[in-house]
């Protein structure tokens, strides 16, 4: 299998590269525009074929690369059902398989950081989006985030995956890579409570500044464009 996780430093992104092996079918997640150039050489170098690409959830902190890489590629753009995105071509729902050739993958909805998040299993490990993060979870202060759906969303469906399932998130901004299930449930702060309002409690006290781009990103992701 052909793995490679790329990582944006403007935004602090993770986005993902993912085939059954060299020449195959190929599909990207959470990619950043800037970036496509990029991907593309990935692509080129391996011989593989992009089909499929997903965003986790409508993002604040940059562009999608998600329709700039259709227009180059003609691969199918994929986020969950409840995303307000005008370019995507196929809504998954909760439990929905995404195939390409001999992978897999399993959709999760996992609201809570915005109403369109969505996590992706795939055998030993998940991709979680901004919703569980390492050592940290993702904010539940705008775009219609909601911190006791965040709460179920981690209690009641990721943290239930096996412990040694993999952690690959949207982003990390200290340098981590990838963590476990069970990891994160013994180590992040943000998991080490009794009830979900105690959970709510830590949430709507973040005081978190403004992301600076989501003025341009959210409208942009939503229409495809680089200016809105």
């Amino acid at each position: 299998m052909i793995f490679k996780q790329l990582f944006d430093n403007k935004s602090s992104t993770y986005t993902y590269i993912i085939s059954s092996g060299k020449g195959r079918e190929a599909l990207i997640i959470d990619p950043v525009i800037e970036n496509t150039p990029e991907y593309l050489n990935v692509l080129k170098d391996l011989d593989l074929k992009l089909v499929k690409v997903i965003d986790t959830h409508i993002h604040a902190d940059h562009i999608s690369g998600l329709n700039e890489l259709s227009k180059k590629t003609n691969c199918s753009k994929i986020m969950g059902e409840q995303s307000a995105s005008e370019v995507i071509d196929i809504h998954v729902k909760d439990d929905e398989k995404i195939k390409i050739e001999n992978i897999e993958l399993k959709s999760i909805y996992t609201p809570g950081h915005t109403d369109c998040s969505y996590s992706f299993l795939m055998n030993d490990r998940v991709f979680t989006g901004d919703t569980l993060l390492i050592n940290g979870t993702g904010r539940t202060d705008f775009q219609n985030g909601n911190p006791i759906d965040q709460y179920h969303s981690l209690f009641d469906k990721l943290l239930k995956l096996p412990e040694k399932t993999l952690v690959y998130p949207a982003h990390d901004y200290k340098g981590n890579k990838v963590s476990t299930i069970g990891e994160q449930k013994k180590k992040n702060p943000r998991l080490q409570v009794s009830s979900a309002e105690q959970y709510v409690e830590i949430m709507n006290n973040l005081n978190l500044e403004k992301p600076t781009m989501i003025d341009i990103a959210v409208p942009a992701n939503i229409k495809g464009k680089l200016r809105v």
